[in-house]
């Protein structure tokens, strides 16, 4: 086959790159392509071919698109197939239908219902669930060497979006509890958080609560006991390395979540994770099978075979994609590319 990794966001590296390795474990072609401003092309590898020119892929004649994102030109040739930047459905447009789409890749039972009957509804897309790529990397994970002084460690991963974050009301809580010296705070950042939130943070730094850019997160969640965030995906991964997880003021807060909703109640639900009940071990157990109930390592392998399955014998909707003019008009313009 011939691949094409559809990239807009640097994130997106540890969701494509397990698929890239398979393919080329089977000997087939991937190229890169670059959407938008926001890769920093420094991350690829020498091995890597990329380009942010359509020509270019129309000439690599691709199989198959891979894309993390929601969009994808549909005068790109190929199966277009969706395997998702992450857990977070609360936020708006996880489940919106963009007419982008051959095959959505699905995570877990939660995610595979929805788009099952979405996909009854729209005829042209199929659902397979097959655990998600990137995630591979992180049930094989060694945990990150962390100067932690032999406490606790607390991971603080607030997600970027203003209307959910908690990054600023809970910023003076999580100082003033590093420095009681019960636990070694570590505050990793979305890529796209505020700059001037990421520096107030920095400012604070001492020697129990560190700011860590870093690209091994799942070395990171390995090594950590206990996450602090809000409304975001990485509580999702967290958990499905049965850890327990506290959020702020989250979209819609499961029973498995120790979610809070005043910054004072922070202290107290520490120590709640730290103290975990048989009862709510066996929620995060269950939160653990609706979400991703494979932890095989074995993602990327599902998600090429049903790919492969599908390039050599159609995909099993009846009906092709929609023509969408207005966002094919869009897009078009966006790349300055014309031909039919």
């Amino acid at each position: 086959m011939r691949i094409l990794l559809f990239i807009s966001q640097n994130y997106s590296f540890e969701i494509l790159r397990p698929i890239q390795e398979y393919a080329l474990k089977n000997n087939d072609q991937v190229m890169w392509m670059l959407y938008g401003n926001n890769v920093d092309q420094s991350y690829f590898l020498a091995n890597e071919s990329f380009t942010d020119s359509i020509q270019e892929v129309q000439n690599f004649k691709p199989d198959a698109v891979f894309v993390p994102g929601n969009v994808v030109p549909s005068f790109i040739q190929g199966l277009k197939v969706q395997v998702f930047h992450g857990f977070e459905w609360k936020k708006k447009g996880h489940f919106k239908i963009r007419g982008c789409f051959d095959l959505y890749c699905t995570q877990g039972p939660f995610f595979t219902e929805k788009f099952a009957k979405l996909s009854e509804k729209h005829q042209f897309f199929d659902v397979v669930e097959t655990g998600w790529t990137k995630l591979d990397k992180l049930f094989n994970a060694e945990p990150m060497p962390v100067n932690n002084l032999g406490l606790p460690i607390v991971l603080y991963a607030p997600t970027f979006s203003p209307s959910l974050s908690s990054a600023v009301e809970l910023k003076d809580e999580i100082v003033a509890l590093s420095k009681q010296n019960k636990f070694h705070w570590i505050v990793k950042f979305h890529p796209k958080m505020d700059k001037k939130i990421i520096e107030q943070y920095m400012q604070l730094q001492h020697e129990h609560l560190v700011v860590l850019e870093t690209s091994n997160l799942s070395g990171l969640l390995q090594t950590s006991n206990v996450i602090v965030s809000d409304t975001s995906s990485v509580i999702t991964e967290f958990m499905l390395l049965n850890k327990p997880a506290i959020t702020y003021n989250n979209a819609s807060p499961e029973s498995a979540l120790i979610n809070i909703t005043e910054p004072e109640q922070l202290n107290d639900a520490l120590n709640t994770a730290f103290n975990p009940t048989a009862e709510r071990m066996a929620l995060i157990t269950a939160y653990r099978e609706q979400y991703h109930p494979s932890h095989d390592a074995k993602a990327t392998q599902r998600v090429y075979e049903a790919v492969k399955s599908r390039v050599i014998n159609g995909k099993l909707a009846p009906k092709a994609l929609p023509f969408n003019l207005i966002r094919q008009i869009k897009m078009r313009k966006k790349f300055n590319y014309w031909k039919l």
